[in-house]
């Protein structure tokens, strides 16, 4: 969430989404076989941080978790799924809150939503109010970067196992980041960088399309085309995100990064 931030309050911001890719989301709790469970796509960041500070104010501020979910309501609704995502399909709709209790004690994680009419409570939330939303409304990306291994094998998996059906390419990245706040700061600064580098040469690139193939008034269908990522438009680009990459982890060594060429 440290680098979904970055990205969208930079001088120049970016279309943003973040997800998780787990089945749940699990935050710390009392201890380790007592986490807090919740569901992605239903749960707030305020709903989160409401129930935790009834619960133990005191633990979840020194844990760092209560301030986590205060930065995190800042910039959007609540947790999404990866897995869950409909890509090419824009993000609308009513999203519902629903209370999680945490864990049970045997720490299998599976948490159940709190019953009577409360829980049944919907919240009119689209995502339009979350940071960085502007852009994304056409349902792609072109760039996903993850900040832990296991994420970015999930992403990838994930994109296989979807076949492709736009045919369109996106470019996979993992910048490995240790999940505390010290790291997270520093890493959100690093994939920032990354963000400019690969803007800056996909702007050139840009450019030499539309020059190479915009001639007889046709410059706005080929910077189009270029945009939605058709067949060949790209390629210029593609070839440079290695040396992209290689030049960004001489600056940034302790960061190992991991990329592929993927396709939705």
């Amino acid at each position: 969430m440290e680098a979904h931030l970055r990205l969208t309050t930079a001088p120049s911001p970016y279309p943003t989404i973040s997800f998780g890719t787990g089945s749940l989301v699990r935050l710390p709790g009392p201890s380790i076989t007592q986490p807090n469970v919740y569901t992605f796509n239903r749960t707030s960041y305020a709903n989160m941080h409401d129930e935790l500070a009834a619960k133990d104010a005191r633990l979840y501020r020194a844990n760092g978790i209560l301030p986590m979910l205060e930065r995190n309501k800042g910039v959007k609704w609540g947790p999404e799924r990866w897995q869950d995502w409909r890509v090419g399909v824009p993000r609308v709709g009513e999203r519902r809150i629903v209370s999680s209790s945490s864990g049970s004690s045997g720490g299998a994680g599976a948490g159940t939503t709190a019953g009577g009419a409360d829980a049944d409570a919907s919240a009119a939330s689209d995502w339009a109010q979350d940071k960085g939303s502007k852009g994304t409304e056409g349902g792609t990306v072109d760039v996903v970067i993850t900040c832990e291994e296991r994420c970015w094998d999930s992403v990838v998996e994930d994109l296989m196992g979807r076949g492709a059906p736009l045919n369109r390419p996106v470019h996979v990245f993992n910048v490995d980041i240790k999940d505390n706040h010290e790291e997270a700061l520093v890493g959100g600064r690093a994939i920032l960088e990354l963000a400019d580098a690969l803007n800056a040469v996909a702007s050139e690139e840009r450019e030499e399309w539309v020059r190479r193939n915009g001639g007889a008034g046709a410059a706005g269908a080929a910077a189009v085309g270029f945009d939605e990522g058709i067949s060949g438009a790209r390629e210029g680009f593609d070839e440079r995100v290695p040396d992209v990459l290689a030049k960004w982890q001489e600056r940034w060594p302790t960061l190992p990064a991991l990329w592929t060429l993927a396709w939705f």
